[in-house]
């Protein structure tokens, strides 16, 4: 039995914490409901004093830039941990290695990489979120994932004890983790090789170049809809199931990357997913290939 979540019953903080904070504006999809609180640390202490005296049966949700999420209308309950400012530092530790804030972007890990000349790290360029997600996910692009560089993990427990977790730890499959639950992260060691500043920078320019001619950068998007799955690329069997510019509502498959669901105007965050159910029928009717979420669906229903 979860206590009330009121202000009287909540932990002392010195971040900010927000009642029924609405989600929808830190998500990509610019949809969905609020969350029951919202957590906004001041720093890792605070964090884990926070966890320690909070009910242990409150659900956690750890939030990035909300790139690859589905926030259901009905909102979240608990707690959704944001982490800002504070855990966005990004460290050059030596000749090959990066310490990297839980809530440092890809473009920021890939510019100080280039900037202290450690080539590797140059596909964290084109995933749309923070460390902490791709951390969670075993995020990936362009041939390389988190489980190639990543030496170990810093994270918070549900019971708010501070732990460091090698990558052999992680149990990393394709676009999967089993960090503890509830585990909340806050920064990753990266480890890449020597390189020179403009190869990198060259090979940054070529990624970012590849994805922006193929996938709707300017959207209200949630990134890759479905996992690849083995032998298969999910865009193509989106478009040989005939699905390439559907819609439900204003909620539309892409017609730029079939793997991409958009919000074109309006759309409520069940327009979105039964759009993309709707998708994995057709994709099963036509291949016999039943495609796996991506996209993390997080909250109730309204």
């Amino acid at each position: 039995m979860v206590a009330a979540l009121t202000s009287d019953t909540m932990p002392a903080v010195r971040g900010r914490l927000t009642p029924c904070a609405p989600l929808a504006p830190l998500v990509w999809f610019k949809a969905g409901g609020a969350a029951e609180w919202l957590f906004e640390p001041a720093d890792v202490a605070d964090l884990s004093a926070f966890l320690r005296n909070l009910d242990p049966a409150v659900p956690v949700l750890a939030l990035g830039l909300g790139s690859n999420l589905i926030v259901r209308d009905g909102g979240v309950p608990g707690v959704v941990i944001r982490l800002g400012k504070p855990f966005a530092r990004v460290e050059v530790l030596n000749a090959t290695t990066l310490r990297c804030g839980a809530g440092a972007s890809g473009i920021l890990v890939s510019s100080t990489a280039r900037d202290g000349g450690i080539a590797g790290v140059e596909f964290l360029r084109s995933i749309p979120g923070t460390v902490g997600g791709f951390v969670r996910m075993n995020g990936g692009a362009y041939g390389r994932e988190v489980k190639d560089v990543l030496v170990e993990a810093e994270v918070v427990l549900r019971s708010g004890e501070r732990r460091t977790l090698p990558a052999s730890e992680l149990g990393y499959t394709y676009r999967h983790s089993m960090l503890p639950e509830g585990a909340v992260v806050i920064a990753a060691t990266f480890r890449g090789e020597p390189g020179e500043p403009a190869a990198i920078q060259a090979e940054m320019d070529r990624i970012a170049a590849a994805r922006g001619a193929s996938q709707p950068l300017r959207s209200k998007t949630g990134g890759s809809t479905f996992k690849n799955p083995d032998g298969h690329k999910a865009w193509a069997l989106v478009d040989q199931a005939g699905c390439r510019g559907k819609r439900l509502g204003d909620a539309q498959v892409s017609d730029k990357h079939t793997n991409f669901l958009l919000n074109v105007g309006q759309a409520t965050s069940a327009d979105i997913e039964a759009l993309g159910e709707e998708v994995r029928a057709a994709v099963k009717a036509h291949s016999g290939v039943t495609l796996e979420w991506e996209i993390q669906r997080v909250g109730v229903q309204a």
